[in-house]
């Protein structure tokens, strides 16, 4: 009995020993993949910082009002972006509201409503991909729906349209994503006190979801605002010295849609214009104007990662 403990014994202190070095090497590898993790992080951000620095310091001279109120000009020191960032701001609205009441309901319904089965699978594949379908192929598509299917010509509402189906897919896959993030015992709560399952949707699963949902909405935003390939395929004016008539009208019903079928253009078309042009001036207006797309770029994530803090900060589990 003396020798089978003894073997015993040493066959455990054999296996602590081993599942020691097992640990001594996970914990190893975790520090070489935490200093790869962050040298790939910092490269990343060196870069980020270091374009946005070049941007800033060739383009600071712009920065005053008159860049901001003066229309496109043909002499660079006149030149301005009124029309352009005009034009993306109601492009964005109707981006806004086109895509994100219908990213939500869907991405709703897909998680909380729909049968789980072959169609709902199907539908979740696609929308993933269609999540990674480069923007090109959405102006394309808008080109032949929108602008020669429908009529509806090279105006702000294509221009919306165009992009709330870029953004689509985003926002659909975040709100699925946040919507199950919910753990399951509070809906079987809910349920417990007789909740419907409408109102378990809307007091609970939204309520508590609500902090991803808008960090994908405005991401999905912040990506739209920057695109260029979409608005150009579907025909957005390069030079344009005119605004938009007024949603705001002054007589009844006070509201104007004469704006949704008017030419545009936006900021990184005027960006783009400016670059190709063989004027240095004209470089240092797009360099400003590319640094303004970076800082509201930057604006609108941080508002999203500040609101979900606050959300979720503010939500008792």
């Amino acid at each position: 009995m003396t020798e089978i403990a003894k073997k015993m014994q040493a066959n455990v202190l054999d296996n602590i020993d081993s599942v020691r070095a097992m640990i001594k090497r996970h914990k190893r590898n975790d520090v070489l993949f935490s200093i790869v993790g962050l040298i790939a992080l910092m490269i990343g951000l060196l870069t980020l910082c270091t374009l946005f620095i070049d941007l800033v310091m060739d383009g600071y001279s712009r920065f005053n009002l008159d860049f901001f109120s003066n229309f496109p000009s043909r002499r660079a020191a006149k030149a301005g972006l009124l029309s352009a960032w005009v034009g993306s701001l109601l492009v964005m609205s109707v981006t806004f509201i086109t895509a994100i009441p219908m990213g939500v309901a869907a991405g709703l319904y897909l998680e909380e409503y729909a049968k789980k089965g072959w169609f709902s699978d199907f539908i979740e594949i696609n929308v993933s991909n269609l999540a990674g379908v480069p923007s090109i192929v959405y102006g394309l598509l808008a080109l032949g729906l929108f602008v020669y299917g429908l009529g509806l010509g090279q105006s702000v509402l294509t221009a919306g349209l165009t992009l709330g189906l870029l953004i689509l897919p985003i926002v659909i896959v975040s709100t699925r994503e946040s919507i199950r993030a919910i753990p399951v015992a509070i809906r079987e709560a809910a349920y417990a006190v007789g909740a419907t399952k409408w109102q378990v949707v809307k007091d609970h699963v939204l309520k508590y979801s609500q902090g991803g949902i808008l960090t994908g909405v405005i991401i999905g935003m912040a990506r739209a605002l920057g695109e260029t390939a979409p608005v150009i395929t579907i025909g957005a004016l390069t030079f344009i010295a005119f605004l938009p008539p007024s949603p705001i009208s002054t007589e009844p019903p006070f509201i104007n849609f004469e704006w949704l079928t008017s030419g545009f253009t936006v900021l990184p078309i005027q960006m783009f214009n400016w670059l190709s042009r063989p004027d240095h001036a004209f470089h240092i207006n797009a360099a400003a104007t590319g640094a303004i797309i970076i800082i509201v770029t930057l604006l609108m994530n941080g508002t999203a990662i500040y609101l979900r803090y606050k959300i979720r900060k503010n939500i008792k589990w």
